[in-house]
């Protein structure tokens, strides 16, 4: 009790204090409702127009056509054409920098003089932007002052690599590699350094050759690691988009139409044609669902989960 200066006395106020449930909600509900507004609304409403006739510089509203959009493209010869080439691209790429990556890694993980600086440069590849690098490799494949012709030996002679049909995709898959094999590399590595050295002393002292202890303890203990390296790199080969436009857009003669670029001519390029375009991204999507659970559960039998 607290007495006044007329003796009266009086009950000490009680402050007004938040419950742990409150204050955590209220940390929760602005991110619920940004994932919500920039989440899940757009996921719900390209949805919709997925099955919908709708163009978004018609101003109509989207006519309901259910499965339409789906049933043509499924049935467009020239599609499943750009689905081929893009398929090719995946398992040509995705091949190249596991080998590449891992090889890689394998020479730079044991310590030597200027290693770490050497490991670093080796990572700036990946760090640059996919516009930056397409347009530095635009102009190393050009044949009049390209510098590529001449680092394979063809000089001003050698062929103009962007602008033929046999030659595009092969060019757009060494400028993928180069820049992303060191991401498997980096993977590889940090695998690699995880085994644990009595392995291979007891396999020293069992006069194991080097080839068996690859088979039987390298490439084991590594094989996690270089899978969840080819779930990354596979789901971003079937969408890659940026770095393919900027050197060929597409071409030349659609040898490297990947559907993404073709994904977005329909969206945007002319033809707007905003539920077609829609229902192919939505395709794109379950087809990356299904690559990634197929290689979700061959990384949980190599880890034995």
């Amino acid at each position: 009790m607290i007495r006044t200066k007329r003796g009266e006395s009086t009950r000490p106020r009680r402050r007004r204090q938040l419950s742990d449930a409150t204050i955590r909600w209220l940390f929760v509900l602005p991110t619920l409702a940004l994932l919500i507004a920039f989440g899940i609304y757009p996921f719900l409403r390209s949805l919709y127009i997925s099955f919908t006739e709708f163009s978004v510089v018609v101003h109509e509203p989207p006519v309901y056509v259910g499965l339409r959009n789906y049933i043509d493209i499924l049935t467009d010869e020239q599609l499943w054409i750009y689905f081929g080439v893009t398929g090719r691209y995946a398992v040509v790429t995705v091949a190249l920098e596991t080998v590449v990556g891992f090889g890689l890694a394998m020479l730079v993980r044991e310590r030597f003089r200027g290693s770490g600086f050497i490991t670093t440069l080796m990572l700036v590849p990946m760090m640059l932007s996919p516009v930056v690098v397409g347009m530095f490799w635009r102009l190393s494949f050009d044949p009049g002052f390209g510098i590529f012709n001449y680092l394979i030996g063809y000089g001003r002679t050698g062929p103009d690599w962007l602008a033929s049909p046999r030659l595009a995709f092969w060019a757009v898959v060494i400028v993928d590699i180069w820049m992303w094999s060191p991401f498997v590399m980096l993977l590889c590595l940090s695998g690699l350094s995880a085994i644990p050295e009595y392995l291979y002393e007891a396999a020293a002292i069992d006069r194991a050759s080097p080839w068996f202890q690859f088979w039987r303890i390298t490439l084991p203990q590594v094989a996690p690691l270089l899978l969840v390296a080819v779930l990354f790199r596979v789901v971003e080969a079937i969408k890659a988009f940026d770095l393919v436009w900027v050197l060929t857009k597409g071409g030349p003669g659609d040898a490297t139409e990947l559907v993404a670029i073709n994904l977005y001519r329909q969206a945007f390029l002319g033809q707007f044609r905003t539920g077609r375009s829609a229902a192919l991204a939505y395709i794109i999507w379950m087809i990356i669902i299904g690559v990634s659970s197929i290689l979700i559960t061959a990384i949980n039998r190599v880890r034995g989960d």
